[in-house]
């Protein structure tokens, strides 16, 4: 019976990883079984970061907004509740937005949430 041996699969499965391992420091980038863990830790952490990303972009708009509705006298959940029954169906992305560039529309946004309110 012949010994197989993979020759030429494993060296391009090999290379396909070295070639991602490019720029990591020492044998992170140099030996094949230090390689493989690094690279395996690195997508874990890539991810479990493309799902983290969407939450912490979430939290910045919150906390602009919040600043944003603070500065007209009125906090974040009473806002959104304004918002909310007054109609108005803007994204938090797109009122923090509106927070930073055009806060003379975000004051709008806020009589308009506290009329809605009946305050």
């Amino acid at each position: 019976m012949v010994r197989v041996t993979y020759g030429a699969p494993r060296a391009r499965k090999k290379a396909r990883f070295f070639k991602q391992a490019r720029g990591y420091r020492g044998g992170r980038s140099k030996l094949w079984r230090t390689v493989r863990e690094a690279l395996m830790r690195s997508w874990a952490f890539a991810y479990r970061d493309r799902r983290q990303k969407k939450r912490q972009f979430r939290r910045l708009w919150v906390v602009r907004i919040n600043a944003a509705a603070r500065q007209n006298g009125m906090n974040y959940s009473r806002f959104m509740n304004g918002l909310k029954k007054a109609g108005i169906e803007l994204n938090r992305k797109q009122l923090s937005e509106l927070a930073i560039h055009d806060p003379a529309a975000f004051t709008e946004l806020t009589t308009a949430s506290a009329a809605a309110r009946g305050v």
